[in-house]
């Protein structure tokens, strides 16, 4: 039995040290920036009253493709753009680790949304860590407009596809990295 934390820490090692917050190339980054601004896009128009939420926050983190998945022990990874004033200012990745009952396999977008400079400044220094009590908004029209902040946060999820059944605890980590 000893054997599942010894597992879940490798896994957890894995997904918060294996992979850059930034892409290396001029290509690299464009296609992200690309991939994030459609997405963006694509969750305004489910949510209309999305668009007030974004305006009125310090700034906005859009992981266009956060990949999910597990069985026992499991993992999510994505890379984003973080937006202030509505421009792009840096670069920024999400990072999973979970162990217990869990199975299968989804993509989606996450959007982090900061009320105030405080929480975007925890956000870009490292200091924000989701625990397992934090809990995302399916972003459906209206979820924009009734944004109820945590700790100066909000997290939509939207575009979800595949299928995952999960009893599990864990928490996401961030990194940020300026343009």
């Amino acid at each position: 039995m000893m054997r599942i934390p010894a597992l879940a820490t490798s896994v957890a090692l894995f997904f918060l040290t294996a992979c850059a917050t930034a892409p290396e190339t001029a290509e690299g980054k464009a296609d992200i920036r690309h991939d994030a601004d459609r997405a963006l896009a694509a969750a305004k128009r489910a949510d209309p009253s999305l668009d007030g939420c974004l305006r009125n926050s310090a700034g906005y983190a859009v992981f266009p493709h956060v990949g999910k998945g597990g069985a026992g022990v499991g993992g999510a990874y994505g890379k984003g753009v973080l937006y202030e004033e509505g421009r792009a200012t840096g670069y920024c990745d999400v990072s999973q680790a979970s162990v217990g009952l869990q199975l299968g396999g989804q993509t989606f977008t996450e959007i982090v949304c900061f009320e105030h400079e405080k929480a975007l400044d925890e956000f870009k220094s490292g200091k924000v860590v989701f625990d397992a009590n934090t809990s995302a908004v399916a972003l459906e029209a209206g979820a924009g407009g009734n944004a109820t902040y945590e700790k100066g946060i909000e997290v939509f999820t939207t575009n979800e596809q595949g299928m995952m059944v999960e009893a599990a605890i864990g928490g996401q980590k961030f990194t940020y990295r300026p343009l």
